[in-house]
């Protein structure tokens, strides 16, 4: 979508998460309406634009009305994963947060009279899809990978993708690691380097896809705009960089120094389960956005860890 184009009216779930918070005024600035779904309506009017018309929710079901009249929904609401260990309550809560929520907003958008119904549901997935790959090449053809968030990732476009029996265009973005200063994992990454304790995750070699938060919000609008992204589409950057790149550039932007690598059995010790995410590898290509010709402003690692961390 051309940055003079409005993209029309929009309702957003998460607004003010991590990535909503910079979605919801991009989409304002470019003359688009945003209808917010939010637990809480005095904490969103303090963090959104005035702007953003607000609706309560339980963060499930949404009321009847909400979805009427709206061009596209984006569906960004969910469980942080990396909140503590992999607890049965806590799996419960991850994955009721993206699938039960997507099924009940898939069945709310079924209810909307055709006329009325928005034409577009671009709903957050995860890279998690794919499971540890080592160095496999990962596109949205490939096929889905073992472990938790793979199988909650593969349940949540399961459900996304119901809103195609409704005449939607459904998207899945599957969200590599957002780069922002605002929080995410970022701010964690960097915390050890800057108290100078900054090294690699296991042996290094583990691909990390990942993608500036601006590039994410942009490719999340150019889905709304363009009806050549339908089904999954990753939202990474161009190359997905090995851990231990990762980690000296870190150590460049922050001028600190990289030498105390974390061993993977104390990963695992810290994390259970969660530690192969950090530790499992996922070589992602964004080959839809790429085909779709999209234009990504932070190709380059280290300038996207420099313009959220200098």
């Amino acid at each position: 979508m051309d940055e003079t184009t409005s993209p029309g009216s929009v309702l957003v779930t998460g607004a003010t998460g991590l990535v909503g918070s910079r979605l919801v005024p991009t989409l304002l600035a470019r003359g688009g309406s945003v209808r917010v779904l939010t637990r809480d309506l005095a904490s969103g009017a303090a963090a959104l634009d005035p702007r953003a018309l607000l609706v309560r929710w339980d963060g499930v079901s949404p009321p009847p009305d909400a979805l009427d009249g709206v061009d596209a929904v984006v569906h960004l609401a969910g469980e942080p994963v990396f909140a503590g260990r992999l607890t049965e309550s806590r799996r419960r809560r991850i994955r009721d947060s993206r699938v039960l929520s997507t099924e009940q907003l898939v069945a709310a958008l079924g209810a909307v009279p055709t006329e009325r119904r928005p034409r577009s549901f671009v709903c957050a997935s995860a890279v998690g899809y794919y499971g540890d790959r080592g160095d496999e090449l990962l596109e949205e053809s490939s096929a889905s990978g073992a472990g938790f968030l793979a199988d909650v990732c593969r349940a949540w476009e399961q459900a996304a993708a119901g809103a195609e029996a409704h005449g939607l265009r459904r998207v899945s973005l599957r969200i590599g690691i957002v780069l922002a200063r605002e929080g995410g994992a970022l701010p964690m990454m960097a915390l050890p380097f800057r108290v100078g304790a900054g090294g690699r995750l296991g042996d290094g070699r583990q691909f990390v896809p990942w993608i500036h938060i601006d590039d994410l919000v942009e490719l999340i609008i150019a889905t709304l705009g363009d009806e050549g992204y339908a089904g999954a589409v990753n939202g990474t950057a161009p190359e997905p960089a090995r851990n231990s790149e990762l980690t000296r550039a870190l150590g460049r932007v922050l001028h600190r120094p990289t030498l105390l690598p974390a061993p993977a059995f104390a990963i695992r010790a810290a994390l259970g389960e969660l530690a192969d995410e950090l530790l499992g590898s996922r070589r992602v290509i964004p080959a839809c956005a790429l085909a779709r010709g999209f234009h990504f402003g932070f190709a380059d690692l280290e300038a996207a860890l420099a313009a959220e961390l200098a």
